[in-house]
């Protein structure tokens, strides 16, 4: 029998019509074993997603191969767990009974075939754990595809490269193998963390194909700078091969001289610059960091023009 399939999908209830496409396409999925979504509402009011919802929950479903699918169904609950995204995702979890759990952020879309696909994957892998796939990227009226190149993703190509295709919407993965840690400061890199964890364990199985609608623009969490630098910081204390690779440290210390140019703090810009420059002389991100820190272009446009090509910081 093909395993049943539990998608949890964190919202705050503000982006209702974008939520219900996310849920809609998760149902819709031609997977032929059950699908059960937990949407989990944090810090909102789960009467209103309830409502916002309705339809999905009274089980009108449109699905393409309904006939030959197994069971559909919704439901809604509150996070239980710490505030903010891990804790949701977590609850979730929690909430499940099913073989799979998969993740959806609440403005991303899977795209038709996308779990079947990556259910066959996992399959076909008999000690895999953990399946991605590659995505597309909306920005605006362009939708730019991020592919991996590769079938398996290792804790080596994780650590060298974020490799955002790799994505949290992406992820599906056996039951009671792996939690999100919730003391990721404000939900900062708990996924690129939770992929690092999986890898780890074993390479994880990817399907490079965009199979999976990644809206980038409306999110909150890039320029929230602060936290992004705390986030970061967290990374490299809980995986300190991060600072090993050149590539990936440079990537890393380019990001953060971003990040506080970003805030105005030209010192701290200056001295994580330096430092990508001598993980790799070559690293792109700590010029454009030090041109933003002597007011020569401002960080969101810099992120507007590499969003536009499908890329981030």
């Amino acid at each position: 029998m093909s395993p049943s399939v539990g998608v949890v999908i964190p919202t705050r209830g503000r982006r209702p019509d974008q939520l219900r496409s996310a849920t809609r396409a998760a149902l819709g999925q031609d997977h032929s074993g059950s699908v059960e979504v937990v949407i989990v509402v944090d810090d909102g009011d789960p009467v209103s997603v309830v409502d916002q919802v309705a339809d999905l929950l009274a089980g009108r479903v449109p699905a393409p191969r309904r006939q030959t699918a197994g069971a559909r169904g919704v439901r809604v609950v509150a996070n239980r767990l710490s505030p903010g995204l891990p804790g949701a995702r977590n609850t979730g979890i929690a909430a499940l009974g099913t073989d799979l759990v998969a993740f959806c952020d609440d403005d991303d879309q899977w795209l038709p075939g996308k779990l079947s696909a990556q259910v066959a994957a996992l399959e076909a892998e008999p000690d895999a754990e953990f399946s991605s796939c590659a995505i597309e990227v909306e920005y605006g009226s362009r939708r730019v595809p991020r592919l991996a190149g590769t079938d398996l993703v290792t804790r080596a190509h994780l650590v060298r490269s974020r490799m955002v295709m790799v994505h949290s919407s992406t992820f599906l993965f056996r039951r009671g193998t792996l939690w999100v840690d919730e003391s990721a400061p404000n939900g900062q890199n708990e996924d690129w963390d939770l992929a690092l964890r999986a890898a780890a364990r074993h390479p994880i199985v990817h399907v490079d194909r965009p199979l999976v609608h990644v809206r980038w623009g409306g999110s909150l969490y890039v320029t929230r700078w602060a936290d992004r630098i705390a986030g970061l910081e967290w990374m490299l204390a809980r995986h300190p091969d991060l600072a090993v690779d050149p590539r990936g440290a440079a990537r890393v210390y380019g990001q953060l001289a971003f990040h506080h140019a970003a805030l105005g703090r030209r010192r701290e810009a200056g001295r994580w610059a330096w430092r990508a420059f001598a993980a790799r002389h070559g690293e792109p991100r700590a010029p454009i960091a030090l041109a933003v820190a002597a007011g020569l272009v401002s960080a969101q446009a810099v992120l507007s023009t590499l969003q536009h090509r499908g890329h981030g910081i």
